[in-house]
């Protein structure tokens, strides 16, 4: 069954991994976790990938009866430099595919599966979309994160955007100021993680109301940020994430143009991490992409009861629930 309690483990630089791990082709390590029904009993198997500062141990809230009825393995990995995962060197956006379809060649998940990517854990789900698209059963990205270096990306849209100019100050940091930007957020005298957990500017009502009910960002706090491999994890994440990639997702065919399966966005309208008229303009750009919006949705939809169910519901089953079909008249473009 999948664990209702949203964990968030760190990268330990003390004890020996307790998760199993395989071992890819260069050497390093992944460690995973396996839920839902045994895998040779599977109908769908379906690899999460985690976000920012989060893990394999993060929540899907999906129901028991549902996991049990359609017959669901879920597999969650951690990401490279993450919780008992090695670092990668050499990590690529290009990278993060390979080691997914690697996992699930080491594991025997068979020619295709699904992935299920959210918040930062988009861009190893967009990559697997250019890189290994015949591997891909379905495809659903819950609340993915915007690169504001996509070149597709109107200006129109973007310029005004005050989380671009975040982006852009925290790239600057990361590239030119890693010292810096490390011994800045470990000072004593900054919040530490409040100002994540409990700062409107991230969060709406109904995403402040969630983090009352999980532990929140645990690896994002000033001790874990004094652990070197904790800092280099997060930094080199986000670098990746917000530089240049290899590709534009604008100029991704479809993975499934017989129609035998679908990809999905998944946003919140009141999200203020990401701008849900990004994403509506992504999704009119790719009509192949089904989009779904949570009216009163903020960033951590993932955890809002239901939407896993819903989101399960549209990728295996085609299912569209009417209440997040986003009434909207015309996109702008």
């Amino acid at each position: 069954m999948v664990s209702n309690t949203a964990q968030t483990a760190a990268v330990s630089e003390d004890l020996p991994p307790a998760s199993p791990r395989i071992r890819l082709a260069d050497g390093r390590y992944l460690a995973y976790r396996e839920s839902g029904v045994p895998k040779n009993k599977a109908n769908y198997k379906i690899i999460i990938v985690h976000g920012f500062g989060s893990s394999k141990e993060m929540s899907f809230l999906a129901p028991q009866e549902l996991i049990d009825e359609l017959g669901i393995y879920f597999l969650l990995y951690d990401r490279a430099g993450y919780g008992e995962s090695d670092p990668n060197p050499k990590r690529s956006v290009k990278s993060e595919a390979l080691d997914i379809e690697e996992l699930a060649d080491q594991l025997e998940l068979g020619l295709k599966f699904y992935v299920i990517g959210v918040s930062m854990g988009s861009y190893p789900t967009w990559s697997c979309i250019k890189h290994i698209p015949h591997r891909l059963a379905g495809v659903a990205l819950v609340v993915p994160v915007i690169n504001y270096r996509w070149p597709s990306l109107p200006d129109h849209l973007i310029k005004d955007d005050y989380r671009r100019k975040l982006i852009k100050w925290g790239l600057f940091f990361a590239e030119f100021a890693p010292g810096l930007l490390r011994w800045w957020v470990t000072q004593k005298w900054l919040p530490s993680t409040s100002v994540l957990e409990r700062n409107p500017v991230f969060f709406n009502s109904r995403d402040m109301e969630v983090l009352k009910t999980i532990p929140g960002f645990p690896m994002l706090s000033q001790e874990k940020l004094k652990q070197q491999g904790v800092f280099d994890t997060l930094h080199h994440d986000f670098k990746l994430a917000f530089s240049r990639w290899d590709f534009d997702p604008m100029d991704l065919s479809n993975p499934f143009p017989q129609n035998q399966s679908s990809v999905h966005i998944w946003q919140g309208y009141e999200d203020k991490v990401v701008p849900f008229q990004l994403q509506r303009y992504i999704s009119f750009k790719l009509p192949w992409i089904q989009y779904h919006e949570v009216p009163d949705g903020g960033h951590l939809i993932v955890h809002y009861a239901g939407l896993c169910e819903a989101i399960l519901r549209a990728l295996l089953l085609g299912e569209e629930h009417l209440h997040y079909k986003p009434t909207i008249a015309k996109i702008v473009s």
